[in-house]
């Protein structure tokens, strides 16, 4: 039976995604326009004889995942399903080893390194040197080498870098996702992705790589580019908004701008990876993409640049380089 095994880990970290992990799971946030973890079971969900597809993590039940898990079921026509492994959980397949070949390969493992049979980590798992490091010493896993795609997603600025791949992406897989330019539409440059139920002005300029989420209102003369617009928000006329992404219910007034700074891998180096490194240096905010967090209003003419704004904040005048309480 074939079956695929995706990690979500948990909200007990992920902490340089916040605010944006405040509102949804991580797994959840959209990437050019669907969860992220849609994108992986799309992939998965592709692979002949396919049966099944879980996601291990930690996060409690969450109606918002719930409904998901559920829709996706419907879509691909798979079971999929979310199971994590608590400390209990593992204590009670300890108590069950013999019946098991995982566990009784655990057992072994154990006595090798004279752990007198206790679960590794006091109390935790860690699949990739616990788990599969083991399998690769009995031959029973292997290794599939791809040129396709590949970036982490822990801060947010990756996740614009990854939207931006996906969208390119899209030319091949998705072409009905990519907006077109029609007559009295927006000027679209590049890829973008505009949600059915978002409502653009026929003055604005979209693109390159934009993602434009449900609901969301664009007004007219709007300026947006390399930027994720949330559920909901709304871009009053003539903003700016470039390397940013704003968040859901937020609202951006008129000729205001929201700029970030991208931190893009090396073009040149085809093993670059997303920058991960702390937001902060010598006790500054580093430069990296603009964040609005959910529901923060912008007055007009103001300008927020390469910050971060927590939920629920109406700014008054113009900020650089701050983290905004």
């Amino acid at each position: 039976m074939l079956k695929a095994v995706i990690l979500i880990g948990g909200p007990q970290k992920g902490t340089r995604f916040r605010p944006l992990s405040f509102e949804v799971p991580k797994p959840l946030f959209p990437v050019a326009g669907v969860p992220m973890i849609q994108h992986h079971i799309e992939a998965c969900a592709q692979v002949p004889g396919m049966q099944e597809i879980l996601l291990i993590g930690f996060y409690q039940p969450d109606e918002a995942l719930t409904r998901f898990l559920e829709a996706a079921q419907q879509e691909f026509n798979l079971p999929i399903r979310q199971t994590g492994l608590s400390p209990s959980t593992m204590a009670a397949l300890w108590r069950i080893q013999k019946r098991t070949r995982f566990c009784t390969m655990w057992r072994n493992q154990a006595h090798l390194d004279g752990s007198s049979g206790s679960w590794p980590g006091a109390g935790t798992i860690r699949l990739e040197q616990d788990v599969f490091t083991a399998l690769s010493g009995q031959g029973q896993i292997y290794v599939h080498l791809t040129d396709g795609i590949w970036s982490q997603i822990k801060s947010a600025g990756s996740a614009l870098y990854a939207s931006r791949l996906y969208l390119n992406r899209y030319q091949l897989t998705h072409p009905e996702r990519l907006a077109q330019l029609i007559p009295g539409g927006p000027c679209i440059r590049g890829n973008v992705f505009i949600h059915p139920t978002a409502k653009v002005a026929s003055s604005a300029v979209l693109g390159p790589n934009v993602s434009i989420g449900e609901g969301v209102t664009i007004g007219e003369g709007v300026r947006l580019r390399e930027s994720i617009v949330l559920h909901g928000a709304t871009l009053q006329e003539h903003t700016c908004v470039l390397h940013s992404i704003v968040g859901w219910g937020s609202i951006v007034g008129r000729w205001a701008r929201v700029e970030g700074t991208p931190n893009d891998p090396n073009p040149n180096d085809p093993w670059a990876r997303m920058d991960s490194e702390s937001l902060f240096r010598d006790g500054k905010l580093l430069p990296a993409i603009t964040i609005l967090g959910c529901r923060v209003r912008i007055p007009a003419e103001v300008l927020i640049l390469n910050s971060i704004v927590l939920p629920h904040k109406e700014l008054s005048r113009s900020f650089t380089n701050q983290i905004i309480l």
